[in-house]
């Protein structure tokens, strides 16, 4: 009889984008806490892979843009399936975990690890899938919501993976080299940015319209932070500095910009040296959470389990009868949970946290230096 205490080649499934990758470092930390020899090789999307280098826990990666996510470039014919399958069945893995948030139907992926011969195949699920799954557990949400963290936790703990007593795991949850921090450091020093003084990271950008706080908006943010002598750096991918040009526009005020200069290892160096990033709620929020930085994450309400984890924060948004859509676009058109915050609000929660100590909250997210 095959046994997850015996199971050490596992593969773990997370097929969705950076920040949810991220989000599930903690379960997979735990997972390999709980047999220390296990080796955890993580199929995931394109995007996803870029923030496999920051878990330790992951030894290996496979890349899959599956057919039955919504990002995913229509195919043509199923063979990258079939060739899958068969490049699973090669590896020879004990066992599989399928992470999924709980609009993601799991069976899936679960079908492709029982073509492919895995043994022992884990997750949520919300219909009995038989022989698909060796072990699942009823899927409750979205009538009992959890955190994202807690709900990947909760899946593991079901194998004996348990969240021990001190659950910063020693360290061992993101890395980010001492190289990386230093070159960082010497990029802010060159942007006139005084590390032992406040300063902040915006992230204007975000990859559905539905959680975008409007340009302008963060335009008078940034321009009142930095008439209090607090310096901005803002950060975004290469299409995306467009929108951060026309808000350095209407700042009114000079303010520096790291627009698509940045890898995913330097923006978590970046993040990891900020006092406080304030973002709308896209995958920059869940890194920074993960190293311990404070966040002022603007939290358009599409869905509620995806706040910050584990840091100080606050969550802006203003409430709305269409909350929990869990739509890309407004469905309404006028994106008033978002819209109606007001830009005096954002700043006194920046400079609220920027007046706390450095809050030392190793719940899920330490940082470990990696030389």
């Amino acid at each position: 009889m095959d046994s997850w205490d015996t199971a050490e080649h596992i593969l773990c499934i997370r097929l969705d984008t950076i920040g949810d990758v991220i989000m599930t470092a903690p379960a997979l930390t735990a997972l390999k806490a709980a047999q220390p020899r296990r080796r955890l090789t993580l199929m995931t999307s394109e995007a996803g892979a870029t923030a496999v280098p920051l878990i330790p826990a992951v030894d290996a990666v496979i890349v899959y843009d599956a057919p039955w996510l919504k990002a995913t470039e229509p195919r043509g014919d199923s063979r990258p399936e079939y060739a899958m399958i068969e490049q699973l069945r090669q590896a020879n893995f004990d066992a599989a975990v399928i992470f999924t948030v709980y609009s993601q139907n799991p069976l899936p992926a679960a079908f492709l690890c029982y073509l492919a011969d895995i043994p022992l195949r884990l997750a949520h699920c919300r219909e009995n899938p038989y022989q698909l799954l060796s072990d699942w557990i009823k899927d409750l949400e979205p009538e009992q919501l959890r955190h994202e963290v807690r709900r990947q936790l909760d899946l593991v703990a079901q194998i004996g993976a348990q969240t021990p007593a001190d659950p910063s795991f020693g360290g061992q949850l993101l890395s980010v080299s001492a190289e990386a921090l230093q070159q960082m450091q010497v990029r802010l020093l060159e942007l006139g940015i005084d590390l032992n003084q406040p300063w902040v990271v915006i992230h204007p950008g975000a990859t559905a319209a539905s959680r975008r706080y409007p340009p302008e908006s963060f335009a008078q943010v940034a321009c009142q932070l930095v008439n209090q002598g607090i310096p901005v750096v803002f950060t975004g991918t290469s299409p995306e500095a467009e929108l951060v040009e026309s808000i350095q526009q209407q700042m009114q005020a000079s303010a520096h910009s790291l627009v698509g200069c940045l890898d995913l290892s330097q923006l978590a160096a970046l993040l990891k040296l900020t006092p406080l990033l304030i973002s709308n709620n896209t995958a920059p929020v869940h890194l920074a959470s993960a190293l311990g930085t404070p966040v002022v994450d603007l939290y358009a309400l599409t869905n509620l389990q995806h706040t910050p984890w584990g840091v100080a924060n606050r969550v802006l948004f203003h409430d709305v009868p269409c909350r929990l859509c869990y739509k890309s676009i407004c469905p309404e058109g006028h994106h008033h949970c978002l819209r109606l915050v007001a830009p005096e609000t954002v700043v006194q929660a920046a400079l609220e946290l920027l007046a706390q100590p450095l809050a030392t909250n190793p719940t899920l997210f330490p940082l470990c230096l990696t030389p």
